[in-house]
């Protein structure tokens, strides 16, 4: 008999820190995609629904929830060496440039736009690059020539 991966129980305080991780709109899109996956499992959904729902393949999955029983909170967090975190190759600028001046339709996605969240999150499930923030997004498009309207932009397009 086949033996379902998930999360384990997790208190009441955990389920409030998985939530802020997850309402958070800032940080590392891997530790949001992450704590997004293990809040799922904790609600009862399976591997193939949390895949599906994340933009990323049922294994990964299972690899978070079981990384997350043994190791915790610490588990969530990208495990990079130290430093500043490596740039973006010309060929990894392009493709996120094309990817965002492209429509999410195109992609199979079900939404019209990109937001930078959505963006940010595709990006990653689909290797284009490891991590990125959606502030570190916002820095790369502007730079590419493409702008996506934050706080500043809505309040500029409102100016008279």
């Amino acid at each position: 008999m086949v033996h379902r991966v998930q999360v384990r129980e997790i208190s009441n305080d955990e389920g409030n820190r998985l939530l802020r991780i997850v309402r958070r709109s800032s940080g590392s899109v891997v530790t949001w995609r992450r704590a997004q996956m293990v809040l799922l499992s904790a609600q009862g959904m399976d591997p193939a629904g949390i895949a599906q729902v994340t933009f990323t393949s049922p294994d990964r999955v299972r690899d978070v929830l079981h990384n997350f029983n043994a190791d915790g909170f610490d588990s969530l967090q990208p495990k990079y060496a130290g430093g500043r975190p490596p740039g973006f190759d010309p060929g990894q600028r392009a493709e996120i440039k094309k990817i965002a001046l492209g429509r999410p339709a195109d992609h199979g996605l079900p939404f019209s736009t990109w937001s930078l969240s959505k963006l940010a999150d595709f990006l990653v499930a689909e290797g284009v690059v490891e991590d990125i923030s959606h502030e570190g997004l916002r820095v790369l498009l502007r730079e590419q020539g493409v702008s996506f309207p934050g706080r500043q932009d809505l309040e500029d397009q409102h100016r008279p």
